[in-house]
């Protein structure tokens, strides 16, 4: 595949690399990957996947692999951030397996092109789930070394009637009216306390992560609980796997308008009932006072999440292999 290198909209020591991925209903579709490089060279990476209603814009969070030794890499899925383009619906998919493509394409050039011999696949809440999909795919062939998974998205933030009324809606709409927006119910408290235009310390780009967040659609969804329930019977990725979470969740409301020290989006809980069936290797840490995105989190808490990622590293990964 050809793809366009240019300087990403972080600016000096990021570049962004178009990789063109075909057509679907809606016409042409790309993916992004963003690639920052130590000033040394090293033979070990990141590949970070964001969530839903996200993307790449976690600067620190680069620092942070950089100064642990890691080339650092984001990928943008398509319909997401840099990748999204006007005639996309956005975050839009109808299957998760869809992004293996990207993710197949990004490690490639992460392994062969810039011959990294170490690769950690780090995914965020849906994007974490999509990691733990594609590291089961992948499973026996050397492609990732170990999984990094930050609040994934494991299972559906309802009561059981709820997930099944929810996930039947989704399927039953899913040959007519895929695209359907369904009754989701967002607040835009979590996001309003992350961006540091309201009460929060982050700045990202309102237009590819709105504070409300953009419509669930019934294919959408559906293919998040297939995925999902493929993952509650059982994976089987052959590599070191670390989940982190929070403490505990709280559901935002205007009447609860306090979002602080915990999860808001999802169920801690379920990451730690489903992370064993990941794999037979899987280390669960639970980080006190942690949001959603834990690398979100105020100092000290993130420095905690830090902490906790570079001693698993160091213990489970193999070492800056020689070259």
């Amino acid at each position: 595949m050809g793809e366009v290198v240019a300087t990403d909209v972080l600016g000096p020591g990021y570049e962004a690399i178009e990789l063109p991925m075909g057509r679907d209903a809606e016409g042409e579709v790309v993916a992004t990957l963003v690639r920052r490089r130590r000033p040394e060279p090293s033979r070990r990476a990141v590949l970070y996947l964001h969530g839903f209603v996200d993307y790449f814009f976690q600067r620190h969070l680069a620092d942070f692999y950089t100064g642990l030794g890691f080339d650092f890499y984001a990928l943008d899925l398509r319909k997401y951030g840099r990748s999204l383009r006007p005639h996309q619906t956005p975050n839009y998919i109808e299957s998760l397996t869809e992004y293996f493509a990207e993710i197949d394409e990004a490690v490639r050039i992460v392994r062969e092109r810039d011959e990294h011999g170490t690769l950690l696949l780090n995914g965020h809440s849906t994007g974490g789930l999509v990691a733990a999909l594609y590291a089961d795919r992948v499973r026996g062939k050397g492609v990732v070394d170990g999984v990094f998974l930050n609040s994934p998205f494991l299972d559906i933030n309802e009561p059981w009637p709820m997930r099944k009324l929810g996930a039947g809606l989704a399927r039953a709409l899913r040959p007519r009216l895929p695209k359907a927006p369904l009754p989701a119910g967002l607040s835009d408290l979590y996001a309003r306390s992350l961006h540091r235009e309201h009460e929060g310390e982050w700045d990202f780009d309102l237009a590819w992560k709105p504070l409300l967040g953009f419509p669930v659609r019934a294919a959408w969804l559906d293919a998040v609980r297939r995925g999902q329930l493929r993952l509650h019977r059982g994976l089987a990725i052959d590599v070191p796997v670390l989940v982190m979470a929070s403490t505990r969740s709280v559901r935002p409301s205007r009447r609860s308008p306090d979002v602080s020290g915990a999860d808001a989006i999802l169920d801690v809980e379920h990451m730690a009932r489903w992370a064993p069936r990941l794999g037979p290797h899987v280390t669960l840490v639970r980080i006190e006072g942690g949001l959603h995105d834990l690398v979100l989190s105020p100092e000290p808490v993130r420095g905690r999440v830090f902490e906790e990622l570079a001693r698993w590293t160091n213990g489970y990964l193999p070492p800056e292999p020689a070259r």
